[in-house]
Protein backbone atom coordinates (compact mmCIF):
# COMPACT_ATOMS: atom_id res chain seq x y z
CA UNK A 1 0.00 0.00 0.00
CA UNK A 2 1.75 3.56 -1.17
CA UNK A 3 0.71 6.19 1.38
CA UNK A 4 0.82 9.74 0.75
CA UNK A 5 1.21 12.85 2.34
CA UNK A 6 -2.16 13.19 4.32
CA UNK A 7 -1.44 9.20 5.11
CA UNK A 8 1.80 10.44 6.99
CA UNK A 9 -0.20 13.79 8.67
CA UNK A 10 -2.80 11.38 9.75
CA UNK A 11 0.38 8.76 11.58
CA UNK A 12 1.91 11.57 12.97
CA UNK A 13 -1.00 13.50 14.77
CA UNK A 14 -2.08 10.40 16.03
CA UNK A 15 1.40 8.96 17.70
CA UNK A 16 1.52 11.89 18.95
CA UNK A 17 -2.49 12.23 21.00
CA UNK A 18 -4.80 8.93 20.06
CA UNK A 19 -7.50 10.32 21.25
CA UNK A 20 -7.72 12.98 18.88
CA UNK A 21 -10.96 12.85 17.42
CA UNK A 22 -12.03 12.22 13.60
CA UNK A 23 -13.27 16.03 13.43
CA UNK A 24 -10.12 17.18 14.83
CA UNK A 25 -7.99 15.10 12.74
CA UNK A 26 -9.99 16.48 9.57
CA UNK A 27 -9.32 19.77 10.14
CA UNK A 28 -5.83 19.15 11.02
CA UNK A 29 -5.15 17.26 7.64
CA UNK A 30 -7.96 19.28 5.60
CA UNK A 31 -10.28 16.87 4.48
CA UNK A 32 -13.87 16.53 6.07
CA UNK A 33 -13.82 13.69 8.15
CA UNK A 34 -15.75 10.61 6.33
CA UNK A 35 -12.66 10.36 4.35
CA UNK A 36 -10.24 11.02 7.46
CA UNK A 37 -12.35 8.13 8.90
CA UNK A 38 -11.58 5.78 6.02
CA UNK A 39 -7.84 6.69 5.68
CA UNK A 40 -7.57 5.54 9.68
CA UNK A 41 -9.49 2.62 9.09
CA UNK A 42 -7.24 1.75 6.18
CA UNK A 43 -4.34 2.41 8.43
CA UNK A 44 -5.46 0.25 11.13
CA UNK A 45 -6.48 -2.72 8.43
CA UNK A 46 -2.58 -2.28 6.64
CA UNK A 47 -0.79 -2.66 9.86
CA UNK A 48 -0.05 0.69 9.91
CA UNK A 49 -1.37 1.41 13.57
CA UNK A 50 -1.28 -1.33 15.51
CA UNK A 51 -3.23 -0.42 18.42
CA UNK A 52 -4.28 2.53 20.55
CA UNK A 53 -2.71 2.73 24.13
CA UNK A 54 -2.33 4.85 27.16
CA UNK A 55 1.52 5.71 28.33
CA UNK A 56 1.28 5.30 31.88
CA UNK A 57 4.05 6.71 34.35
CA UNK A 58 5.70 3.77 35.86
CA UNK A 59 7.36 5.42 38.47
CA UNK A 60 3.83 6.63 39.77
CA UNK A 61 2.71 2.84 39.43
CA UNK A 62 5.63 2.13 41.93
CA UNK A 63 8.05 1.07 39.76
CA UNK A 64 11.19 1.69 40.99
CA UNK A 65 13.62 -0.01 39.23
CA UNK A 66 14.37 -0.29 35.95
CA UNK A 67 17.00 -3.03 34.44
CA UNK A 68 18.27 -4.15 31.10
CA UNK A 69 19.17 -7.12 30.96
CA UNK A 70 21.39 -8.97 28.22
CA UNK A 71 21.27 -12.42 27.78
CA UNK A 72 23.50 -14.75 26.41
CA UNK A 73 21.32 -18.59 25.32
CA UNK A 74 23.06 -21.60 26.09
CA UNK A 75 23.14 -22.43 22.41
CA UNK A 76 22.46 -21.10 19.31
CA UNK A 77 19.93 -23.74 17.78
CA UNK A 78 16.40 -22.53 16.93
CA UNK A 79 14.83 -24.77 19.43
CA UNK A 80 17.00 -22.55 22.49
CA UNK A 81 15.25 -19.35 20.43
CA UNK A 82 11.75 -20.37 20.38
CA UNK A 83 11.84 -21.68 23.60
CA UNK A 84 12.98 -18.48 25.17
CA UNK A 85 10.99 -16.02 23.59
CA UNK A 86 7.97 -18.57 24.12
CA UNK A 87 8.46 -18.11 28.17
CA UNK A 88 9.38 -14.51 28.51
CA UNK A 89 6.03 -13.99 26.74
CA UNK A 90 4.51 -14.79 30.67
CA UNK A 91 6.59 -12.18 32.33
CA UNK A 92 4.80 -8.79 32.74
CA UNK A 93 8.04 -7.69 34.51
CA UNK A 94 9.72 -7.70 31.02
CA UNK A 95 8.33 -4.80 28.76
CA UNK A 96 10.60 -5.53 25.88
CA UNK A 97 12.60 -8.13 24.03
CA UNK A 98 15.19 -6.99 21.12
CA UNK A 99 17.25 -9.39 19.70
CA UNK A 100 20.74 -8.31 19.19
CA UNK A 101 24.14 -8.74 17.57
CA UNK A 102 27.39 -7.99 19.33
CA UNK A 103 28.14 -10.73 22.74
CA UNK A 104 24.55 -10.99 23.64
CA UNK A 105 21.29 -12.79 22.07
CA UNK A 106 19.08 -10.91 23.84
CA UNK A 107 18.24 -7.36 25.47
CA UNK A 108 15.35 -7.49 27.79
CA UNK A 109 13.58 -4.23 29.62
CA UNK A 110 12.52 -5.04 33.10
CA UNK A 111 10.18 -2.54 35.53
CA UNK A 112 9.80 -4.06 38.90
CA UNK A 113 9.29 -2.25 42.24
CA UNK A 114 12.38 -2.44 43.87
CA UNK A 115 15.92 -4.25 44.37
CA UNK A 116 14.17 -7.71 46.47
CA UNK A 117 11.49 -8.00 43.75
CA UNK A 118 14.22 -8.03 40.89
CA UNK A 119 16.28 -10.90 42.83
CA UNK A 120 12.89 -12.27 43.40
CA UNK A 121 12.28 -11.96 39.63
CA UNK A 122 15.82 -13.52 38.36
CA UNK A 123 16.12 -16.22 40.81
CA UNK A 124 12.58 -17.53 40.48
CA UNK A 125 11.14 -17.13 37.03
CA UNK A 126 14.56 -15.68 34.99
CA UNK A 127 16.70 -18.47 36.59
CA UNK A 128 14.32 -20.80 35.64
CA UNK A 129 14.69 -20.70 32.24
CA UNK A 130 16.65 -23.41 30.92
CA UNK A 131 17.51 -21.72 27.64
CA UNK A 132 19.75 -18.76 29.49
CA UNK A 133 23.38 -19.48 29.70
CA UNK A 134 24.12 -15.65 31.32
CA UNK A 135 22.57 -12.77 32.11
CA UNK A 136 24.41 -8.99 32.80
CA UNK A 137 22.23 -6.58 33.89
CA UNK A 138 22.51 -2.62 34.03
CA UNK A 139 20.35 -0.54 35.88
CA UNK A 140 18.73 2.76 34.78
CA UNK A 141 20.14 5.45 37.43
CA UNK A 142 17.89 7.86 35.47
CA UNK A 143 15.67 8.56 32.45
CA UNK A 144 16.33 11.15 30.78
CA UNK A 145 14.20 10.30 27.28
CA UNK A 146 11.66 7.99 26.83
CA UNK A 147 9.00 9.26 23.70
CA UNK A 148 7.11 6.52 22.06
CA UNK A 149 7.28 9.07 18.75
CA UNK A 150 8.01 6.98 15.74
CA UNK A 151 10.02 8.58 12.99
CA UNK A 152 8.19 8.73 9.97
CA UNK A 153 10.24 8.18 7.35
CA UNK A 154 8.61 8.27 3.39
CA UNK A 155 10.32 5.15 1.27
CA UNK A 156 13.21 5.92 -0.90
CA UNK A 157 10.81 5.43 -3.91
CA UNK A 158 8.15 7.77 -2.55
CA UNK A 159 11.05 10.62 -1.71
CA UNK A 160 11.72 10.91 -5.54
CA UNK A 161 7.94 10.92 -6.26
CA UNK A 162 7.35 14.26 -4.56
Amino acid sequence: MKLDDIDYKILDVLQRNAKTTTKELATIVGLSPSPVFERQKRLERTGYIKKYIAVLDDRKLCNGITAFCNITLKQHSKKMGEDFIDAIQAFDEIVECHNTSGDYDYMIKILVRDMPTYQDFVLNKLGTLSSIGSIHTIFSMGEMKNDHYIPIQKPVEEEDDN
